[in-house]
């Protein structure tokens, strides 16, 4: 018996499938069901391509809303389907050519034929299924009285009694309908009859797509077939649920109201009903990189979206096809196709749970007892209608959520004015919170006002002092707008105040908002500068396209000294992310610690001493730790205002590069209370981003996932770059969690930081790839992959190897393609550098590469011990992985000694050090048998074959390739390898085997 390959599921929806098949083996029936938009077809397809795989027939019902108003449409499509799809035996395999579309979408996956192995020819539905093109139907027409043509013509119901047979085809529009109709009875067997006659070869899945657009009669006929079907056909219903149809359904009110399951094919359990729900910020990211869409705003898309697939990729198209690239300080493109979806969801609601939505939206913090005093007295039942809708979500205390940010946005946008008016009005007398009352009488009204606007500006710095900084900057923003033109000077005042306040809420809109309006106006020099800086606060990793502001930056701070300290810090920051280039970044960042010293500005200087500090570092320069110290006293003096950027953070980081991990993270742990009580986002990511890059450098995986996970949910949520989160996740995934996961957070901070133009976390994001790529086996590619990383790095000018050790990681790859002398000559490099900046860890790295080498040279005794002491060595340091890593290339090394016994005490040491560090991928690869390695002497492993430790593992992996019968041509492709270099190494392992000819080479690769 053979498995069908496993079809993968859509975007996170892997849990999901396997719930489903778990109750279609159990119950054979399944319901999906969930909002417009969320994907329940899309599970539905995936499962209907598995049963596919695995052999079985499988039809495809879709129906439209309009056939809820034709009695028997479903049934008849569904008949018309498997007439389409199925023909007896003896009749033929072609199947009736598509006459083009029809209202009914029927597309049947079956598979096989009515010739199949241990089919019964004879039984009454021995059938042969075959595709259909999707949105079809058999069509035909009655001739002199004989049931010849149409549906019938294939001979697929030939076996039915000749009532049943009538009564189908009046069902199907094929034979005329009597005066008193068909016979119900005749018609409920028959489409009984049919439907057991499909699993007479074999298992069945229905799928029936719309199920609640699904006439009363049709749900009737297919209930009573069901009931009686054997348990080889299975079905999977999928429903939109209708939250308005008993106020806009006259058709489905009139037909058995009493009955809350008149259109469902059986009466559903809890177990068999499925919600398929939105998908969370990461999965959305995944999504738009599958449909190959920029994934940079993933976590803003997830929140305009809810979660909502359809929705998302709307978004994201949107952004895709905006005329210049947004950027994160910027608004997202809503437009288009993504405002039409909202405004279909929207619109399917009654005007007046409309009305009430437009009043939920427009409430900073939306109740329905809000609602309901701001003039709305059915309130609840309109939110409870909306609610079934998946519009909103209602807490128990009655507070009401948006399921996506598109959706109060869109009926904001929609309004006009004098209802927004109105709405604000109404919420200012019955709000509350004072702050929440003035914000909403100054978006009551368009005119300006000082006196209001001095009252905003007041709840504000009430709203700063309360710690709700979202708030603070929209009251701020709010403030600005509401003054008039005659106060121009007082405008640009609170306009400077309200960008510097989004920045500190990572507001990247409002701060864009801010400055645009600013430098629409007669600023002074001193004001277009901290209105610009404010915005590069904002962008995040997104520095790329922001020259331009940079420029005027640096003209308008000529002569102000303060100012110009502060742009020079930010141009530091920007050269080493936007343009690589830390020579030009310690410069920036030393002339702005002078000048905010000469200016008696510690803060500053501190800032700009932490930035030189880093590329101090990067570059190799013996003084990095002095002017890190530096900064660390003058913080000592002067509290920095976060711990982003800061001395403190960095003397962490450095531990972390320098292997000090219990120091770093006992530091680390003293902040993480104080910055998740008074911090801002940014520090908070910060923080849990080098916590897990120290938990997984240490062994501690769990912790070290943990943190990780959190420092990506906190990105997406404030609408970060989710580059740099998502390469310490694939670190925390490679230590603890799956390699495959990992390789594919990697390639999606690969993505995102190409998107950005980040080049620290483009390089960074490219070696924890490859990484992953070495171990896991796919060493071309890993050799690739890093080979990137090496140029990235030397056009950067990095020259300390312990911030991104790609050294070791890529000689490993060259000595696996046979590129030894490369190898040596990599590590020969990097081992002086090492040495004088003493980072004794990064040796030990290069010592097990090394080790390789000399086992490729044949100098095997000297690798095994070299390689012991470096595991012992890593132990000390208190690297459990590096160490169980060392292990496992030692036991390479004993197979190639061939003292098996050795082998195997090393990988069950090293599979001890990565059970107790939680390091669940590495102790798979330490579990698996070693390659070439069988069960015992005779078994086909390596120990039989001596002569074959001798050869390296690439050679060995091309000589059982060529040894399987591939060409020189066949085997260059697999390996990405060039023939020359494929004929090269054959006739190397030809002379180490001591063979002539690939006959030869095949019989010697035998036990």
């Amino acid at each position: 018996m053979t498995t069908a390959p496993q079809n993968p599921a859509p975007v996170g929806r892997e849990e999901l499938l396997t719930r489903l098949e778990r109750a279609l083996h159990t119950r054979g029936r399944a319901l999906l069901t969930g909002p417009a938009g969320v994907g329940k077809t899309e599970v539905a397809l995936a499962e209907a391509a598995r049963a596919e795989a695995r052999g079985e027939t499988v039809l495809w019902l879709a129906t439209l809303p309009s056939d809820r108003e034709i009695p028997g449409a479903a049934a008849a499509a569904l008949v018309a389907s498997v007439a389409a799809t199925v023909t007896w035996p003896g009749l033929g395999t072609s199947r009736p050519e598509p006459p083009g579309p029809h209202a009914h979408a029927t597309e049947p996956y079956g598979a096989g034929g009515a010739g199949a192995p241990g089919a019964d020819p004879a039984a009454a539905g021995a059938l042969a299924a075959g595709p259909l093109s999707p949105g079809t139907l058999a069509s035909g027409i009655l001739t002199s009285g004989v049931l010849n043509s149409g549906i019938f013509s294939s001979g697929v119901f030939d076996q039915l009694p000749g009532p049943q047979r009538t009564a189908v085809a009046m069902l199907c529009r094929e034979a005329p309908i009597d005066a008193g109709g068909w016979d119900p009875i005749a018609l409920r067997l028959g489409i009984a009859r049919i439907l057991r006659a499909l699993t007479c070869r074999g298992p069945v899945l229905l799928v029936v797509d719309g199920v609640q657009h699904i006439d009363a009669d049709s749900a009737d006929l297919l209930r009573f077939a069901l009931h009686l079907a054997p348990p080889a056909l299975r079905v999977v219903a999928v429903e939109t649920p209708e939250p308005y149809a008993e106020t806009h359904e006259p058709y489905r009110e009139s037909h058995r109201p009493e009955d809350p399951h008149a259109a469902h094919l059986w009466v559903p359990s809890e177990a068999d009903v499925l919600r398929v729900p939105p998908l969370q910020a990461d999965e959305i990211a995944e999504l738009l990189i599958h449909h190959r869409l920029p994934s940079r705003m993933a976590g803003r898309i997830h929140r305009a979206s809810g979660g909502n697939p359809r929705l998302a990729l709307a978004v994201g198209r949107s952004l895709a096809d905006a005329r210049t690239p947004v950027h994160h300080a910027e608004a997202l493109t809503l437009s288009g196709r993504a405002r039409d979806l909202a405004r279909q969801l929207l619109g399917a609601a009654p005007p007046a749970v409309r009305e009430t939505l437009l009043l939920a939206a427009l409430a900073l913090r939306p109740s329905a007892t809000l609602v309901r005093r701001a003039g709305r007295p059915s309130a609840e039942a309109d939110l409870a209608a909306a609610e079934r809708a998946d519009l909103v979500s209602l807490s128990e205390d009655g507070s009401v959520t948006f399921t996506a940010g598109l959706l109060p946005s869109t009926l904001v946008h929609d309004a006009c004015w004098s209802e927004r008016s109105a709405g604000h009005a109404a919420l200012a007398e019955v709000v509350d919170d004072p702050v929440e009352a003035v914000r909403h009488r100054a978006l009551a009204t368009e005119r300006p006002d000082e006196e209001l606007a001095a009252e905003v500006a007041a709840a504000a710095e009430v709203a700063r002092r309360r710690g709700n900084s979202a708030l603070a900057a929209e009251l701020a923003m709010l403030a600005a707008e509401s003054t008039p033109g005659r106060h121009g000077t007082r405008r640009i005042t609170r306009l400077v105040d309200a960008a510097e306040e989004a920045a500190r809420a990572a507001r990247a809109d409002l701060a864009m908002r801010a400055a645009t309006d600013l430098l629409a106006r007669d600023a002074g020099p001193s004001d277009r500068v901290r209105a610009r800086l404010a915005v590069l606060d904002t962008a995040g990793q997104g520095l790329t396209g922001l020259d331009e502001m940079y420029v005027h930056a640096m003209e308008d701070s000529e002569g102000d000294t303060a100012l110009r300290a502060a742009v020079q810090l930010r141009l530091a920051v920007k050269y080493v992310l936007a343009d690589g280039d830390p020579e030009r970044s310690r410069t920036a960042a030393v002339e702005s610690a002078a000048l905010a010293s000469s200016m008696g500005d510690p803060r500053l200087a501190a800032q700009a001493l932490t930035v030189q500090a880093r590329m101090e570092r990067a570059l190799g320069a013996p003084d990095a730790e002095a002017v890190l110290a530096q900064a660390r006293g003058l913080e000592r003096a002067e509290r920095p205002l976060g711990i982003r950027n800061a001395a403190q953070i960095l003397t962490i980081r450095h531990a972390l590069f320098d292997d000090r991990l219990n120091d770093a993270r006992d530091e680390l742990n003293a902040l993480l209370p104080l910055v998740q009580r008074r911090g801002s986002v940014e520090d908070t990511i910060e923080l849990f981003s080098t916590l897990a890059a120290i938990e997984s450098r240490r062994g501690a995986c769990a912790a070290a996932l943990s943190h990780a996970g959190q420092s990506l949910a906190l990105t997406l949520e404030a609408g970060l770059s989710p580059g740099p989160a998502w390469y310490t996740l694939a670190l925390a995934e490679t230590a603890g969690g799956s390699f495959a996961r990992a390789a594919s957070y990697a390639r999606r901070s690969v993505q995102a930081s190409e998107e950005e133009g980040d080049r620290v976390f483009l390089s960074r994001s490219r070696y924890a790839l490859g990484r992953v790529q070495l171990i896991t086996g796919d060493v071309a590619t890993a050799l690739e992959t890093l080979r990137r990383v090496q140029a990235d790095e030397r056009a950067q000018s990095t020259v300390d190897p312990s911030m991104l050790r790609w050294h070791e990681e890529l000689a490993e790859a060259l000595l696996a393609q046979d590129a030894a002398d490369e190898a040596l000559a990599l590590l020969a490099e990097v081992r002086p550098v090492a040495e004088r900046l003493g980072r004794s860890t990064v040796l030990l790295g290069c010592d097990r590469a090394y080790a390789l080498c000399l086992a490729a040279e044949g100098r095997t005794d000297e690798a095994a011990e070299l390689l012991t002491r470096t595991a012992e060595s890593f132990g000390r340091a208190g690297l459990p992985l590096e160490r169980g890593r060392a292990l496992i290339a030692l036991a390479r090394v004993e197979r190639r000694r061939r003292r098996r016994s050795a082998a195997q005490t090393a990988l069950h040491e090293a599979a001890s050090v990565f059970e107790r560090a939680g390091a669940a991928p590495w102790l798979a690869l330490a579990s698996e048998t070693p390659a070439g390695e069988g069960a015992g002497p005779g078994a086909g492993g390596e120990e039989s074959v001596p002569a074959l430790s001798s050869l390296t593992e690439a050679e060995l992996r091309l000589a059982r390739l060529v040894g399987q019968g591939a060409s020189n041509q066949e085997a260059a492709a697999k390996l990405y390898l060039s023939v020359k270099t494929v004929e090269a190494r054959l006739t190397r392992i030809y002379q180490k085997l001591d063979v002539r000819s690939r006959a030869q080479l095949a019989t010697a690769l035998r036990p």
